[in-house]
């Protein structure tokens, strides 16, 4: 998927990442992790993207979004699956609208976008996580009809636990 996508918020374009864009990419991935106050676990580079985003195996799938030339936000979404509907779902990792462009429809139009991609793929599932804090994502996810999950928590193994269990 190399082409725009129509633009259906006032003034805002979609397109699929290119490997030129990887420094828009990393600013995006930045500025959310300032907002979600996790800048200090923040260590990916340019060379890093290039290699998971654009290499022999992509890991996962971006989506930018424009208002005119100006970079206004994005969405990074990996496949997943589904063993009880026995199907390959779309796991959002991060979605993320530069503050200046927010409330204007670029959220839902990347949401939608996501969605198209499912209904094209056959996906079982669109799912992505929110911290609990943020109220105004937790409101505006509920507002297109995502069910917040409470009874699930994630888990994570990082750094050092990884081959800490590997090597028990």
């Amino acid at each position: 998927m190399t082409s725009v996508i129509p633009s259906e918020a006032a003034g805002f374009t979609l397109r699929p990442a290119t490997p030129g864009d990887v420094p828009a990419i990393l600013e995006c991935i930045r500025r959310l992790a300032e907002y979600e106050r996790l800048a200090h676990e923040c260590v990916a580079t340019e060379a890093q993207l290039r290699e998971t985003l654009f290499g022999a195996t992509p890991a996962a799938e971006v989506v930018l979004a424009f208002a005119g030339d100006e970079p206004a936000g994005f969405a990074l979404w990996f496949q997943s699956y589904s063993t009880f509907l026995a199907k390959p779902g779309l796991y959002l990792e991060d979605l993320f609208v530069y503050p200046s462009f927010r409330g204007r429809g670029l959220g839902r139009q990347l949401l939608r976008h996501l969605a198209r991609v499912a209904v094209e793929r056959d996906y079982g599932r669109v799912e992505w996580s929110v911290l609990d804090w943020n109220v105004d994502a937790i409101g505006f996810y509920r507002s297109i009809g995502a069910e917040l999950l409470d009874d699930w928590r994630r888990c994570r193994l990082v750094g050092d636990a990884i081959p800490a269990l590997a090597s028990a």
